[in-house]
């Protein structure tokens, strides 16, 4: 007489154990693609909840003079360029303030390159990631990939990605020269992000 229920509900048991471990292979694996090594995700299971919109704004301060420059070139343009530099780099680990002044608040750095890429104008292309060192982004990054003509009012580059807190990030930045010294080359450029991230 007791066989009937404990064998109803070791059935049960078994039953609700097999969709239980079968819905988390779902959730986990995702759906399969003919690909082996590609599969699609459950964004939940990442932390990815709603996407927000934040502005960040601080001054990028480019120092190629001076005893601890934060520019330094890496590739010196060919002998036979055109006045614009075309083809040289340098390499950037540029403060990144809140104020425009260098002696403001320190808010992380912009670590990167920065290339010639225009042999009719002063035309960069921009490779560089903003590495924050304040509050809850410490240790996040946003990165930027895009063209800067160096003389326009307002430059726009877009956000292409993140690491920490600004994980699948996307967006644009909009860069305006606050400070440019002909003579060193030194500038103080004010940006503004738009990220979206989660």
């Amino acid at each position: 007489m007791e066989r009937a229920p404990i064998l109803a509900n070791a059935t049960q048991f078994i039953i609700i154990s097999f969709l239980a471990s079968t819905f988390a292979v779902i959730l986990v694996a995702g759906k399969e693609t003919p690909d082996s090594f590609a599969r699609t995700a459950d964004r939940k299971l990442y932390g990815l909840r709603k996407e927000k919109l934040s502005h960040f704004r601080f001054y990028w301060h480019d120092i190629l003079t001076g005893p601890n420059p934060s520019s330094v070139q890496v590739v010196p343009p060919p002998m036979n360029t055109s006045t614009t530099a075309f083809g040289s780099v340098r390499m950037i680990d540029n403060p990144l303030t809140l104020g425009p002044k260098l002696s403001s608040k320190c808010v992380g750095k912009a670590q990167g390159f920065y290339a010639q890429a225009s042999q009719e104008e002063v035309g960069l292309l921009m490779a560089m990631n903003f590495a924050f060192i304040e509050g809850k982004y410490n240790g996040s990054t946003i990165t930027v990939l895009g063209r800067n003509v160096v003389f326009s009012e307002m430059r726009e580059m877009p956000v292409i990605g993140g690491s920490g807190l600004f994980r699948f990030a996307r967006g644009y930045v909009q860069a305006r020269t606050h400070k440019l010294d002909l003579k060193t080359g030194d500038a103080t450029v004010e940006y503004n992000i738009y990220v979206l991230h989660y």
